[in-house]
Order: C-alpha cells, then structure tokens, then sequence
C-alpha cells in the first residue's frame, strides 16, 4: 500500500501492483492525503508509467482515510501526471460522499470512476 509513512518513491512504487488483467496498473492510495504523500504519490506514479507501455491506471481508494476538498486535489494532480504520461487514471472503491463531493466540484469526467 502506498501511504504517508515517509517511504522513497522506490518503495512506494512497490506497493503498486498489476491488477488481474495485465496491463492494468493499480496504485493504491492508503492512509491521509498530506501535501508530502501527495509528492511522493506523483513520483511513484511517474517511476511507475514511464516504463509501461499505454497501460490503463486505476488508483484504488479502499483504504483511504477522510474524503475533502485535498483529497479531490491530490486525485486531480494525480490524474495530471498521468495524463502528461498519455495515461488516464480511473477511481476504485471511491466512497458515495467522495463521488457526491467529485460531482458538486464539477469533476466527474476529470477523475471517472471504474467500470462496475
């Protein structure tokens, strides 16, 4: 799992695994979203999709601590640094509350959902 527990990029990395279809990258995003995880999420995110060929990325949200406006942020910027890529992140297990709050700000086609 990737958290904020001060780990290197490298290691963060690690904990994004291949989902059960192969080419899908699935990061998982664990614990509270700090400004310094937020970091070193980016980072894993870039170590990750510079050596994967056009793989789809979903960013799994399933143990992932209090939904607010950073969290939709974080997802945001992550969703940028995959898109810089030629990459587009989908949303995994995002609560109701973080799907109403994504819909309120408008950013429901920015950050989709996966396909049930």
């Amino acid at each position: 799992m990737i958290d904020s527990a001060g780990e290197t990029p490298e290691k963060r990395a690690r904990g994004v695994n291949e989902c059960s279809a192969p080419s899908t990258i699935v990061l998982v995003v664990g614990g509270p979203l700090t400004p310094s995880s937020i970091l070193g999420l980016r980072a894993s995110l870039d170590l990750l999709l510079e050596g994967s060929p056009g793989d789809p990325v979903v960013c799994d949200l399933g143990t992932l601590d209090g939904w607010d406006a950073g969290t939709v942020d974080a997802l945001a910027r992550l969703q940028l640094t995959a898109r810089r890529l030629g990459r587009q992140i989908r949303l995994r297990h995002a609560s109701g509350e973080l799907q109403e709050l994504l819909a309120l700000m408008g950013l429901c086609d920015v950050l989709p959902l996966c396909e049930p």
